[in-house]
């Protein structure tokens, strides 16, 4: 711990070898952030800027890649700064921000893909009520929910941490998440029980209402035409992906920090840079790749690139 004009500092103890390896992580780590940015911006841009794309399926995916682009620039700038340092600390207050944004986020992600199941259900069950149902007002609506109500709830819990006496000021991760309260003199029974709560209504809440709404997409496709079916496989394919590649990695920050499990310290760590590694890149690759408009795109982006260049020379 160090204090300086009464400021707290806590030790991010989860690094291995920094002094040895520091410049290999450092590049590895810019280069998967720089690909983050570029590939998630670019689909972003592809929506924005083309008509065809200005519907609610597209606008959710946009969200939520903007929604990784946040969540990978409150986590890997301080990561690099990080690798090129003499010491891994960070102020308690900057560390409780973190851990808001990095639950926040998590949180949105999960009711933006409830969000994007409820489109899908509405598109393949109620084709006629689409337009109706699915109106700008209510696309505004779902956004508004998954980016605010996890927000407003998570930021509870981290007032009340900010309020409490620190007895341990080493952190066993690298950057800041639930292994806050580890840091705290008397663990919190009411904020644990708050914290779950949270945890039902961000998490399970939503997983259900996706397993709701693909067993009655499922159902209706059953009784549907090979044609319908290939046609719904192109925009529910990549959803589920998503969905089943964020809940497997969010899973281990669960088992982790809930459950006490001890790792050792290098298996703690590659599956840290997993969990912030993988799911900002796969998502832009899945959608890029999967659905149909947004890939054909993406060639024309790149086609028209090439011939520009040809031009000038």
């Amino acid at each position: 711990m160090e204090r300086e004009m009464n400021v707290t500092y806590v030790t991010l103890g989860g690094h291995v070898e920094v002094d040895k390896y520091r410049y290999v992580y450092f590049l590895i780590m810019f280069t998967a952030y720089i690909l983050i940015i570029c590939s998630n911006s670019i689909i972003v841009y592809l929506i924005w800027f083309h008509q065809n794309l200005h519907e609610p399926m597209y606008i959710f995916i946009a969200a939520l890649l903007v929604n990784s682009v946040l969540y990978s620039t409150n986590i890997y700038p301080k990561l690099l700064v990080d690798f090129l340092s003499e010491k891994q600390i960070i102020s308690y207050s900057a560390c409780l921000f973190q851990c808001f944004l990095y639950y926040s986020l998590n949180s949105s992600e999960f009711l933006l893909l409830a969000a994007m199941s409820y489109d899908r259900y509405v598109s393949i069950c109620k084709p006629l009520q689409y337009h109706t149902i699915m109106r700008k007002t209510t696309v505004r609506i779902f956004l508004g929910v998954a980016w605010f109500a996890p927000a407003c709830q998570i930021a509870v819990t981290v007032s009340i941490g900010a309020l409490a006496k620190l007895c341990n000021f080493t952190l066993k991760g690298i950057f800041c998440n639930n292994l806050i309260y580890k840091l705290h003199c008397v663990s919190s029974i009411g904020l644990t029980v708050y914290g779950l709560s949270i945890f039902f209504n961000v998490t399970i809440l939503p997983l259900a209402f996706i397993i709701f709404s693909y067993t009655k997409i499922f159902i209706v496709l059953y009784h549907s035409c090979r044609e319908v079916r290939m046609k719904a496989a192109q925009t529910c394919i990549p959803h589920l992906l998503v969905l089943i590649s964020f809940s497997f990695l969010f899973t281990y920050d669960i088992v982790i920090v809930k459950l006490e499990i001890e790792f050792p310290k290098t298996t703690h760590l590659i599956m840290t840079l997993q969990v912030i590694l993988y799911h900002p890149l796969l998502n832009p690759i899945i959608y890029g790749l999967k659905m149909k408009e947004i890939n054909k795109h993406i060639k024309r982006l790149f086609c028209l690139n090439k011939l520009k260049k040809c031009i000038n020379i």
